[in-house]
């Protein structure tokens, strides 16, 4: 598991902005930022945080998060909110962390960056996973339920790990 190497200090005038990036944004990134925001909320910290998600490929601009990703959160009281958008270069200048559910997606973000540090602001999520795996977020699309489901324990423990390292940068 990777910790982030630089934590600006996270204040409520300068909240931590955090995207999660897959391809089509209806079902990976939607869960990390649902499930991101649910944990947020579950320990108060919703005032230092701004999360959101995006896909590298444009495909269901506009759309809301699959249904079976929003039923599987749902089912573990978690909402899915988001509406799909595409990541944009601007979108460096705009987050500290840029998530990408996998490797792929990670190059296709880092091809967008302008400089070193907007390449600095791309992690992983399993790089906050326990058990890493082969550092992939699984596409849930073609795995049926089970797909979904392990998608959302991946993210969810991911999501965990993330909180635990930036929470004690909150003033």
């Amino acid at each position: 598991m990777k910790t982030i190497s630089e934590i600006r200090q996270i204040t409520k005038e300068e909240p931590y902005q955090v995207v999660f990036v897959c391809l089509g944004n209806i079902c990976r990134s939607p869960t990390g930022e649902g499930l991101f925001q649910h944990l947020v909320n579950e320990r108060g910290l919703e005032h230092y945080f701004v999360i959101d998600s995006a896909g590298t490929a444009a495909y269901h601009v506009g759309e809301p998060a699959n249904s079976k990703s929003r039923m599987i959160a749902k089912e573990r009281g978690v909402e899915l909110h988001s509406k799909a958008r595409q990541f944009s270069p601007s979108d460096f200048g705009i987050f500290d962390l840029i998530i990408a559910m996998d490797k792929e997606n990670k190059k296709n973000i880092l091809a967008l960056a302008g400089s070193d540090a907007d390449k600095n602001k791309v992690m992983l999520m399993r790089d906050f996973d326990p058990k890493p795996g082969d550092g992939n977020v699984p596409d849930p699309y073609y795995g049926g339920l089970d797909g979904f489901v392990s998608v959302f324990d991946i993210v969810k423990r991911s999501c965990a790990s993330l909180l635990d390292q930036l929470q004690p940068h909150i003033k």
